[in-house]
């Protein structure tokens, strides 16, 4: 089953390997979620730090100029994250494939985003391995390198090597890793934050049923005039046991407690972001009695939207 919460999980730091050409996309999609967790959760979950083989100051494919913090040759920790992006045949040379085999010992996991599946494939750190890569390269991938399995899908994870498709995918990638790690309520906190079309739906590695992202759908579409249970599972074309059964193992929580997160969620968003009454962000976020959502609100997060806006 799932975790629908989880809190004991480590602190990880994520290397962020950049060449010349990487995808602005690709990195924000990767990193912010990660930023995300940390302030929603009010804990250092994660750290990054952005490399580059020698240190050297890179652009991306809009020209946008990072300066690393260091190069990849003093860098260690639980994630290596390549990523090259567009032009990334011309980086699929010796030096790159020498730095990577240096590097490799001094991380638990490798992880080629976009087409860095191709720069690890090149140094020989895909072999044996489940892998995939931006959709464009799939065929000439497979091609390529026949040694490693080649899949279509938006990210494959095998063991400590993970491969992912695309920046989009990168997105659903990490958000994973933060419900595997952290907890679904977590990742779903983190989804709303970004304001995604499908931002309430599981990013589970798992084939969520399509059902349940229907039922996380249709909870997310009626935050402020919440449906019955019965009903959302009745849109969704499921029955109401079926619909338990499923959430239960995709999200580790039942829909009732799935919809009170999201909802409590808004309403805590409401108190940070907003000067709305306390009266406005109970309705706001399907509760009629402000008492009621207040005493859900302290149950949820230990705290009242009152005490919690005082704070901040």
């Amino acid at each position: 089953m799932q975790k629908w919460e989880k809190t004991s999980a480590a602190s990880q730091h994520f290397g962020v390997l950049l060449f010349e050409g990487f995808s602005n996309h690709c990195l924000a999609n990767t990193v912010e979620p990660l930023r995300a967790a940390n302030t929603l959760s009010r804990r250092a979950l994660y750290s990054w730090e952005f490399l580059s083989l020698s240190g050297a100051l890179v652009a991306s494919s809009s020209g946008l100029p990072v300066t690393p913090h260091r190069g990849v040759a003093g860098a260690r920790g639980d994630w290596l994250v390549v990523m090259p992006s567009y032009g990334f045949r011309a980086h699929a040379d010796w030096k790159t494939g020498a730095a990577l085999r240096a590097s490799a010992p001094r991380f638990k996991t490798l992880a080629g985003l976009d087409t860095g599946s191709w720069l690890l494939a090149e140094a020989g750190l895909l072999n044996g391995s489940r892998a995939t890569i931006h959709w464009e390269e799939l065929t000439a991938f497979s091609e390529r390198f026949p040694e490693i399995t080649t899949e279509r899908a938006r990210f494959v994870i095998d063991g400590a090597r993970v491969t992912c498709s695309g920046a989009m995918a990168a997105f659903d990638l990490v958000m994973d890793r933060i419900a595997a790690e952290h907890g679904h309520a977590l990742a779903l906190e983190v989804a709303q934050l970004f304001m995604t079309r499908d931002s309430a739906r599981s990013h589970s590695a798992q084939p969520a049923s399509r059902a349940v992202n229907r039922a996380l759908a249709l909870m997310q579409d009626h935050l402020e005039d919440p449906l019955p249970i019965p009903e959302v599972a009745r849109r969704a074309g499921l029955s109401q046991k079926s619909l338990e059964a499923r959430m239960r193992a995709t999200l580790g929580a039942a829909p009732a407690k799935v919809y009170r997160r999201l909802r409590l969620n808004l309403a805590r968003k409401l108190t940070l972001d907003s000067d709305l009454s306390i009266a406005e962000i109970a309705l706001r976020s399907g509760y009629d009695d402000p008492a009621a959502m207040t005493r859900a609100f302290r149950a949820e997060f230990a705290t009242t939207p009152r005490a919690l806006r005082q704070r901040a």
